[in-house]
């Protein structure tokens, strides 16, 4: 036993490094159960109930250990008026292992490790506001790493032959990154202009040209958010019912998990948002003074931003202490298999994804800010917080799969997996393309010895494309932009009766 949980062990120390990367969230956590479309809820015949359905663990015919490894190459593209290209192409490994004991007992006891899943992206964009002194685009990194791990201890009780009870309680480890243009409402800088009138920054900002404003809907900085970890617990509950030897059923409920990333960095830098200001100045002081040289318009201009408390020798980029609240969801999952024939086997899963009181918005904190010029535009002492709107959509996930045993050592698994896109077309950004919808699955599994089977799973996300409402709420950039995604995941994996 020592043995096992030393394995255990070391496997968390490098899933940690392993798991510096994203994905999307997984629709199972093993071949064999993601070989027939990720069904699990009232399929017992695999640790990754852990994660599912505890309760179901009663009911494996024997202590196991399964160690499970999957690959995901996501395939992205995002296009609108300065940009059509697709996205880095990333490799994406996610292990998992688990260990139950004792399931012929009353009471069966298992703990696993998991990758729970994610999300992310890389691609280098053109964006408006960042241009060269010849009015060349500087192409711009759009990046992020939303990465989630799992795991803990699990405990079932058999009330009856036939009914159990099971409760999963588990540590959450997370990691997340953004750095891409980030755009705000002018209205955060509250920051005043003259007091004698009381006009602020956000009003001059807004303000069209002709009122001696600059006429910005949105002030952007280029943004790079990082280091960002979070430490949380969750939980679930299951029950399994074997209804007679060829019906099997099993309902589960998961908490809901806060999130808290802490001891963050964020450099935001706005010098592209204050030269495009400084440059519309100086036109505008050049049309209002025709005899007047450029130079003496950048004096001029100069001169009246000092006097707003903005020292251009200082700059527009600041660094942040970065802390960031976001919530997984709550679950509740229904499921069902029956031995049709003493050779096929079939399943069938319903989950709704509470994503709506989860993924409503996402806080983000910065702290410590030093740059004066920065402090003087948003009328603050260099903390703030800004709510970073998501509003998706609850999910009903809907996975049908079923597994036929050639002979007696092999079987070979087919399924499907639908559930609806939770992402609107208000906050669908290229960086966040949590939008697949449809997962196709093909797997097999060999039994090499008595002891050890070897199972193989392809799984296809099919490609999804969503266009952008108008307006974007994220950002003017994605006003009726298309975002694109599909996966290609693999998955292998060795179970050992012990």
């Amino acid at each position: 036993m020592k043995k096992i949980m030393g394995i255990l062990y070391i496997f968390l120390l490098l899933t940690f490094q392993l798991f510096a990367q994203s994905g999307t969230k997984l629709i199972g956590f093993d071949a064999s159960t993601l070989g027939r479309g990720g069904v699990s809820i009232g399929f017992f015949d695999s640790p990754d109930l852990m994660m599912t359905n505890p309760a179901g663990i009663s009911f494996l015919k024997n202590s196991m250990v399964d160690a499970n490894f999957s690959l995901m190459v996501p395939s992205l593209h995002f296009s609108n008026v300065l940009n059509d290209v697709s996205g880095k192409t990333n490799y994406f490994p996610m292990p998992d292992i688990s260990y139950v004991a004792d399931p012929n007992s009353d009471l069966t006891w298992g703990v696993g490790f998991f990758t729970q899943g994610g999300m992310g992206a890389d691609f280098s964009l053109d964006n408006a506001l960042f241009v060269n002194q010849n009015g060349s685009y500087m192409p711009q990194t759009y990046h992020s790493k939303l990465a989630v791990m799992q795991g803990g201890p699990s405990v079932s009780y058999k009330f009856t032959p036939s009914f159990s009870v099971g409760l999963s309680a588990q540590l959450v480890y997370s990691m997340l990154e953004f750095q891409m243009p980030y755009s705000l409402s002018p209205s955060i800088m509250a920051g005043v202009v003259n007091p004698q009138t009381g006009m602020t920054f956000a009003q001059m900002f807004a303000a069209p040209q002709t009122q001696g404003g600059f006429g910005y809907t949105e002030v952007t900085a280029a943004a790079n958010m990082k280091d960002l970890s979070a430490v949380s617990f969750t939980g679930r509950i299951g029950f399994a019912y074997q209804v007679n030897n060829k019906l099997t059923l099993g309902l589960t409920y998961s908490l809901p998990t806060p999130l808290t990333y802490k001891n963050g960095k964020a450099a935001m830098d706005m010098t592209a948002q204050l030269n495009d200001a400084f440059g519309k100045a100086v036109m505008g002081y050049m049309f209002q003074n025709p005899s007047s040289t450029q130079q003496e318009a950048q004096a001029a201009v100069m001169q009246q931003f000092s006097q707003m408390g903005i020292d251009l020798s200082k700059g527009a980029i600041d660094n942040y202490n970065l802390q960031v609240k976001l919530k997984l969801p709550q679950s509740i999952g229904f499921g069902a298999a029956y031995q049709a024939t003493k050779d096929l086997k079939l399943g069938l899963d319903f989950e709704w994804v509470n994503w709506k009181n989860a993924f409503d918005k996402m806080t983000i904190d910065l702290s410590n800010g030093s740059n004066p010029n920065i402090k003087t535009m948003m009328g603050n002492n260099g903390t703030f917080e800004i709510n970073f709107p998501m509003d998706w959509k609850d999910v009903v996930l809907v996975k049908v799969g079923g597994e036929y045993k050639v002979n007696s050592a092999l079987t070979l698994r087919a399924g499907f997996a639908y559930g609806n896109n939770p992402v609107p077309s208000s906050t669908i950004f290229p960086v966040f393309p949590a939008i697949v919808e449809s997962h196709i699955t093909l797997g097999a599994g060999y039994q090499v010895t008595n002891s050890v089977t070897i199972n193989a799973a392809y799984e296809l996300g099919l490609n999804f494309k969503e266009t952008a409402s108008n307006p974007s709420i994220i950002a003017n950039e994605y006003t009726q932009s298309t975002s694109q995604l599909g996966t290609n995941l693999f998955h292998v994996s060795l179970a050992w009766n012990l």
